[in-house]
């Protein structure tokens, strides 16, 4: 009898540093899904998404390795729109300049795939995963999957009568890329839920708890928004801030036929909506803030609604600032990958109100 208590901490102690190595894993998976969407942006911003022409999931990790090879990849950009209408005359370092970018989005992209499969396997047969996860990882690695051939198709839309990717197939790629991160976040905060469960929050309403959830809907909402606009390339008109051309209300705004096509076809419509949608979400935020402020009697509550509203004001700038400046690079990647930043803020602040309501 006099063992067993060592045993038994022992054995707690297994518990915990696996379920550490649980957590670093995810974490360093989302981490990686972070880097992938700002290098995603990079490719859009550079015009480097249509410099490979090929999807070729296990021999295109290979980047050329000869100058034939480098020759024979040019060549094959060099039958596509893009090159013939918006780069006819490139030579070949340019060239390479925009194949890294994309070769590099689509070798991050592998790489994400190997890092989340082997350890998940790993921990799958030694059964150090809760068993309530591994069916939500299961269906993260499916879409993972998935989302590579979601990319293709989306390029595929850009190399025979456009010069540029369709806006919904990249709406759809940037969507599944931010559904998987907030996935990650999500079973991540629930390695810890039983210990969440324990602390009841008196004052965190079902109200309370549909703003939070509403607040990430929107992000995530905005974020497809922001589709459209990268995909227009909307964010190069009306280089204005507070109006659009001088006007609250700009000339243009709902013009085409059949009207649901303004909103996601009509570049003046998709940048106002995009700016419409930013204010809601900073209201929101702003006004849950204030309550959990006043109300809540869990400190840890009260910080992530600060967190959030800090967050979601410091977005606002970076858009704005990256909309007078139009879209200079840097800025550019600044605000997709604070786009990822506040989504994954968003959710773990979902996460907390709504383990308060348990």
């Amino acid at each position: 009898m006099s063992r067993a208590v060592p045993i038994a901490r022992s054995h707690q102690e297994t518990i915990g540093s696996s379920t550490q190595m649980v957590r670093l894993w995810l974490l360093a998976t989302a981490g990686l899904v972070l880097v992938m969407i700002t290098v995603g942006g990079a490719t859009r911003l550079t015009g480097s998404g249509l410099s490979i022409t090929e999807w070729q999931p296990i021999m295109g990790a290979i980047p050329p390795l000869s100058e034939a090879a480098w020759l024979d990849a040019f060549a094959k950009y060099k039958t596509i729109p893009q090159y013939a209408e918006l780069n006819n005359g490139m030579n070949l370092d340019a060239f390479k300049a925009i194949f890294w970018w994309e070769w590099g989005h689509r070798l991050l992209g592998r790489l994400i795939g190997v890092v989340f499969a082997v350890p998940l396997a790993w921990f799958w047969l030694r059964d150090q995963l809760p068993a309530r996860m591994k069916l939500p990882l299961l269906a993260l690695l499916a879409l993972g999957g998935t989302q590579g051939f979601i990319g293709w198709f989306m390029v595929q839309s850009g190399l025979a009568a456009r010069t540029t990717v369709s806006e919904y197939r990249l709406a759809l790629h940037l969507g599944i890329a931010f559904l998987i991160l907030g996935g990650l976040v999500w079973l991540t905060l629930g390695l810890n839920a039983d210990r969440t469960r324990a602390i009841r929050l008196r004052t965190v309403t079902q109200l309370q708890a549909r703003v939070a959830i509403s607040i990430a809907g929107l992000v995530f909402l905005q974020v497809i928004a922001g589709a459209f606009v990268a995909g227009l390339k909307a964010g190069l008109t009306y280089n204005t801030w507070p109006l659009m051309d001088g006007r609250l209300i700009p000339a243009g705004l709902g013009t085409m036929s059949p009207w649901y096509r303004n909103i996601f076809e009509n570049i003046t419509t998709v940048q106002f909506n995009h700016r419409m949608i930013a204010y809601v979400i900073t209201v929101l935020a702003l006004v849950h803030a204030v309550t959990l402020a006043r109300g809540a009697d869990d400190e840890r509550l009260r910080s992530s609604a600060m967190l959030l509203i800090a967050t979601v004001l410091a977005q606002v700038v970076l858009g704005i600032w990256t909309l007078l400046a139009v879209v200079p690079l840097p800025l550019g990647l600044a605000h997709q990958g604070g786009a990822a930043v506040l989504f994954a803020i968003a959710v773990r602040h979902m996460f907390i109100v709504r383990s308060g309501l348990q």
